[in-house]
């Protein structure tokens, strides 16, 4: 193996590998210091205006920890579809990852697949590879981190973010916080934040819509039939944008840019096998159980719309 040759094709993908690693860290800060300090805010509101709880070494290890949970979830999702490719002998890039100073640190990541996938099962393999994976890993980490997480009285909801729930969480939280008054709200550990992120790219991934992952499952399944059903679930988008969370309307405009065809497969009247028809079940569920029709709550269109005072 020519190692310089190597390192020439793959230097992109560490050098967004380890900006993200910077920008998940940083924004992991902001998310640890909440954690750290939201037992205090009733007691000291200023709590959070103190710079010196940055220097805090539980804060840095809880960012770290922040990090590195969510890195190997992302990448976790990737490298399943990577696999996948090799396994059938399909030409793909290592992940590429996007940094940003978001909420969460980064856009997520994605491969390129590099040769055309021509078989159904190839197709239905590769793009349920990456959901199932980022789920399997993204559910302890929910458990762990909800198992650390605090109930603290309410804190006034004008100028805090607070984010949407998955029925996951919601039946996890459930058990794990079966006696939470009215007057009590859950802060989330990093770890579960991390899982929780990780929970909302296996959701936003599995629409059955053009090139993202339940676009290639829902085609392996129905074939061409997919194509009929593809503007109506595009305009679920734009009407959840417009009534729960902006992002959806980003997220729609990007598939559009993409594209809502998909490549026709040469065997696209052969049967999934059963073991396949079962996962197709199995993802449903995964999909109902990930869904977050509002994660960033009062984010709306016609929310920002209100805010800015263009309407209501």
């Amino acid at each position: 193996m020519d190692t310089a040759k190597f390192f020439r094709g793959v230097w992109l993908n560490f050098l967004l590998f380890g900006l993200t690693i910077l920008s998940t860290f940083f924004v992991g800060l902001n998310w640890s210091l909440n954690f750290e300090s939201a037992g205090r805010l009733n007691a000291d509101p200023s709590v959070l205006g103190r710079n010196d709880l940055f220097r805090d070494g539980h804060v840095v290890t809880l960012s770290v920890v922040y990090a590195v949970v969510l890195l190997v979830i992302l990448l976790g999702h990737e490298l399943g579809h990577y696999l996948a490719c090799r396994r059938y002998r399909i030409s793909a890039t290592l992940p590429y990852f996007m940094p940003a100073p978001t909420l969460i640190g980064t856009l997520g990541a994605f491969i390129k697949i590099k040769s055309p996938i021509t078989r159904k099962n190839q197709l239905f393999d590769i793009g349920i590879a990456g959901p199932l994976a980022s789920f399997v890993l993204a559910l302890p980490a929910l458990i762990i981190g909800l198992s650390m997480s605090r109930a603290v009285p309410s804190l006034p909801r004008e100028d805090a973010l607070v984010f949407g729930e998955p029925l996951i969480l919601k039946l996890i939280g459930a058990v794990l916080f079966k006696d939470l008054s009215a007057g009590q709200d859950i802060i989330l550990h990093p770890v579960a934040f991390a899982g929780w992120v990780g929970i909302l790219v296996t959701g936003l991934n599995l629409f059955p819509l053009g090139q993202l992952d339940g676009g290639h499952i829902f085609y392996a399944v129905v074939g061409r039939k997919s194509k009929a059903t593809a503007k109506f679930f595009l305009a679920a988008y734009f009407i959840l944008g417009i009534f729960f969370w902006i992002g959806w309307i980003v997220w729609a405009l990007l598939i559009l840019v993409l594209g809502l065809k998909h490549p026709q497969i040469a065997d696209e009247e052969e049967p999934l096998s059963a073991s396949r028809k079962f996962l197709t079940g199995l993802i449903v569920v995964i999909f109902a159980l990930s869904f977050i029709p509002d994660p960033v709550r009062s984010s709306s269109l016609l929310d920002i719309l209100q805010i800015t005072g263009l309407f209501g």
